[in-house]
């Protein structure tokens, strides 16, 4: 494990007196979110990825959803009350969001988007997202995350 620093995450959550715990890990780039599970020793389920779409209107939306899963852009496009929602390219994603590939988390964007998260995270007591930093992860309630993030709880895989 490496030494501990605090991410803009962790500063938000500190903020807010959000409790959580964080996990670090040795990056490795061609890594996945199954290996991340795997390395922290949970299941895959309760690991989500955070996803940054555009929709038809042009308006930018987020989902978080397990690693295990692959988004269903028709259900993420019918929760955003979209006609359809597509990827962003990965050269976009720092800009819009302020976060890294393989670093990206659904707190503490630069601005805030329309946050979807996958319903089965309300099903466990904690849940682990993106810390902000690739090798970071934090691990806290579904019901925290979701106040925090604004999110909206939809069926998105």
């Amino acid at each position: 494990m490496k030494k501990e620093e605090k991410t803009n995450v962790m500063r938000v959550l500190d903020g807010k007196k959000i409790a959580y715990e964080s996990h670090s890990y040795e990056p490795i780039p061609t890594m996945t979110g199954e290996e991340i599970a795997g390395i922290l020793g949970e299941d895959t389920a309760k690991v989500f990825k955070t996803l940054v779409t555009q929709g038809k209107s042009g308006a930018y939306y987020v989902f978080v959803v397990p690693v295990e899963a692959e988004l269903d852009l028709k259900k993420a496009a019918k929760a955003a009350g979209e006609k359809a929602v597509s990827m962003i390219k990965q050269k976009e994603l720092l800009p819009l969001t302020g976060y890294v590939h393989g670093g990206c988390s659904p707190i503490g964007m630069k601005k805030q988007f329309p946050t979807f998260i996958h319903e089965t995270a309300t099903e466990y007591d904690r849940v682990f997202v993106s810390a902000g930093k690739v090798g970071f992860q934090i691990e806290l309630s579904p019901k925290d995350l979701i106040d925090v993030a604004r999110c909206k709880v939809a069926n998105l895989v």
